[in-house]
């Protein structure tokens, strides 16, 4: 498959990419500086910014999908803000690339805990959330919600688990749906590698359509 691929150098973009040229995608991957990835076989690095709608669609005009791992930074001083109108764009720019098939990495917050109850508003996530994340949390759960009611395209939004981190590959991973996955007592985790691995499969397999799903270790 063609994929383009925003955020490819992040913490999630750069697994991401790994896994996609691993199983022979070609991959586009836009981003301010393409420097910043080597050059290597099945990689077209463009340069673009993704608050810029026309930059997007120039980078995605005639891939099978697109994947945004977008993030602006947890340290950007306006997180919340700027991550929502760079996902408006990026939206904007699929749309005017003629591309229908994206998958947005979202995040945990907006994964209910109990009946509507989101994982954001828990005084579990405020107590032990570094304070400069909580906005960009609330933004990605507002971005989810703008989503749902969006039916030209064919998305879904992939939300992690509540803790995500380094790790091996396993390959491996169970799937939920609209609440926070636990394991035991505790909130369940993954490796970025096998989040990547999810998130592969699904542009492979296409098995949600206009839903929002999530995944931890298996």
């Amino acid at each position: 498959m063609n994929v383009c691929l925003i955020g490819a150098s992040g913490f999630v973009g750069a697994p991401l990419l790994a896994e996609l040229l691993a199983r022979g995608h070609q991959v586009t991957a836009m981003l301010r500086d393409p420097t910043r990835l080597p050059a290597q076989a099945g990689l077209d690095r463009r340069r673009g910014d993704a608050l810029q709608g026309a930059d997007v669609a120039q980078a995605a005009r005639g891939a099978d999908a697109v994947i945004s791992a977008y993030n602006p930074g947890w340290q950007h001083p306006e997180l919340a803000a700027t991550y929502i109108a760079g996902s408006r764009a990026i939206l904007a720019g699929v749309r005017a690339a003629g591309v229908t098939r994206l998958l947005v990495v979202g995040g945990a917050g907006s994964l209910y805990v109990a009946p509507g109850v989101q994982l954001v508003d828990t005084p579990a996530f405020l107590d032990h959330v570094p304070p400069h994340i909580v906005p960009g949390a609330r933004a990605a759960r507002d971005l989810l919600g703008e989503m749902r009611g969006i039916t030209d395209l064919d998305w879904v939004f992939l939300s992690p688990p509540a803790l995500l981190a380094p790790g091996p590959r396993s390959g491996r991973y169970r799937k939920g749906g609209e609440q926070l996955l636990m394991q035991g007592p505790d909130p369940a985790g993954i490796s970025v590698a096998d989040l990547a691995v999810a998130i592969v499969d699904e542009i492979e397999q296409a098995a949600h359509h206009r839903e929002r799903f999530t995944v931890a270790a298996d």
